[in-house]
């Protein structure tokens, strides 16, 4: 743990960190970027998560739902990603020692490990279920954990803030 906090120290400290930081317009418009990229990420995964539920477009195939909002979400993930390893730069010595960030990252590895779940388990019967409006238990389990864990990370994410 000792060579990881000395890697944040040194991340916080390298100029391109340092001037994110310091910058008076630069930081706020990454940081307004990836809360916009949370919110195409988050609210596209949620249109699957809700199918998958039952609760919204239930006469659709679950694969044209998925089809349709994935390329939306990889987007979203690319923008999020990028953005959110420049603010990690900017404040790594802080982020390292927040609580809050901490348990940002063990939920973005939960929800990161949720449709590899799903992929490897209920999706492969999906020629059984992709057109019925009801989908199966671990379907729904998969969809419900990752409106969850979503919204989990958006909260741990807007409560790094106030654990300096």
């Amino acid at each position: 743990m000792e060579s990881l906090r000395h890697f944040c120290l040194w991340l916080n400290d390298t100029s391109p960190a340092t001037a994110l930081r310091e910058s008076l317009w630069a930081f706020p418009v990454v940081e307004t970027i990836h809360v916009l990229a949370i919110t195409l990420l988050a609210g596209s995964i949620a249109i699957l998560d809700l199918r998958l539920l039952g609760v919204l477009l239930r006469g659709t195939r679950v694969t044209v739902v998925a089809r349709q909002v994935l390329p939306v979400v990889w987007t979203g993930f690319a923008i999020l990603t990028a953005s959110g390893l420049l603010l990690f730069a900017a404040e790594a010595a802080k982020s390292y020692t927040n609580p809050a960030f901490r348990l940002k990252l063990l939920l973005l590895v939960l929800a990161g490990l949720n449709p590899l779940v799903y992929y490897r388990t209920v999706y492969r019967r999906i020629d059984q279920w992709n057109a019925c409006p009801k989908t199966p238990l671990a379907a729904r389990i998969a969809g419900g954990a990752s409106l969850t864990l979503w919204a989990a990370i958006i909260a741990a994410g807007r409560a790094t803030a106030y654990f300096n």
